[in-house]
């Protein structure tokens, strides 16, 4: 049965998803039946990503950005989506204002959002405290939770994933050798990216005792295999031609990952595999006791991730790369 509450999540990438999902969860746990539906930009990959997620009903897709004309059709269409629905209540987990506007045109009920800037004029509960303005997003959701009076246990995501898709992709790798350590390339921006010079220095001095695998989806195959072409030293596997759920799969079954602040290391949390991300140009994210961060010295700035060193990481990394993750 459909819900009649729906939360709205405005960032587009995997990572978002990931980060959204414990507060997700927590407002499903205070509505009927359990669950909610969910709307996400489909960049976001949430369709895949989340369907094994009882808390959500279903996830639907709508578009948010754009140029000043696509994001006045957008907002036509989310109202129209959102009326066609008659949701008893929405949640808008950002502080923008066409989610609450779509709503409230709409007609919903209950609105509910963060209430910083405009958006206030079009919801229906107080808020939060204006001082948290500049605060992370993750604590504002925090803040949003303790407001509404919804408990929220824990920022752990605890991802679920389908058990044929964990099964496949654990039989199509079992021949490699363990300990497996995943390198997450890529990134969503050029600035929250690492060169490739550094990632052919690290692969050339890592002494890693299994397998390593690379993953960053499709567009960044050429590349895996151009650094994997080098002098590696380590048994590798260019496994960017993975999907989503299955990466997320591998993930899981990993012992250990190894990169940039980009969805990759957003899933490798999920499945509570141990994960050294690379901040350099981006604030660190504390959500989760999985993340371990390397920023430059000095703190994240906008050259940062040319200032996080292939030797430095090395070092930091070279302890854990023997350990086994322990399973459940």
């Amino acid at each position: 049965m459909p819900s009649t509450i729906a939360v709205i999540q405005v960032k587009p990438g995997i990572g978002d998803v990931i980060w959204h999902l414990p507060f997700i969860r927590a407002i499903a746990a205070q509505s009927p039946g359990g669950a909610v539906m969910f709307l996400a930009p489909p960049t976001s990959g949430a369709k895949e990503l989340l369907a094994a997620e009882q808390s959500i009903s279903e996830t639907i897709y709508f578009e948010h950005g754009g140029s000043e004309f696509k994001r006045g059709v957008n907002l036509i269409k989310l109202t129209a989506l959102l009326r066609r629905h008659r949701f008893h209540a929405v949640w808008i987990l950002d502080r923008t204002l066409r989610p609450a506007l779509a709503a409230a045109l709409a007609g919903t009920p209950q609105r509910i959002g963060l209430g910083l800037g405009a958006q206030k004029l079009f919801i229906t509960n107080p808020g939060i405290d204006r001082r948290h303005f500049h605060d992370q997003p993750i604590d504002w959701l925090r803040s949003l939770m303790a407001a509404m009076h919804v408990p929220l246990s824990s920022t752990e995501p605890g991802l679920r994933l389908s058990a044929a898709t964990l099964a496949s992709v654990g039989e199509r790798f079992k021949d490699y050798p363990r300990p497996w350590l995943v390198l997450g390339i890529g990134a969503s921006h050029p600035d929250k990216d690492w060169p490739d010079s550094y990632w052919a220095e690290f692969l050339a001095g890592l002494r890693a005792p299994g397998t390593v695998f690379l993953i960053g989806g499709m567009a960044n195959r050429t590349r895996a295999q151009a650094m994997l072409a080098g002098n590696v030293g380590a048994t590798t596997v260019n496994a960017c031609d993975l999907t989503l759920g299955e990466a997320a799969a591998l993930l899981h079954h990993a012992d250990l990952f190894v990169g940039t602040d980009s969805g990759p290391m957003n899933l490798a949390v999920a499945t509570s595999t141990e994960a050294f991300a690379l901040f350099g140009s981006t604030p660190v994210l504390n959500y989760s006791k999985f993340i371990h961060a390397i920023a430059p010295p000095g703190g994240p700035s906008a050259d940062g991730m040319r200032r996080i060193l292939p030797a430095d990481v090395l070092e930091r990394v070279a302890p854990y790369l023997a350990l086994r993750k322990v399973r459940e």
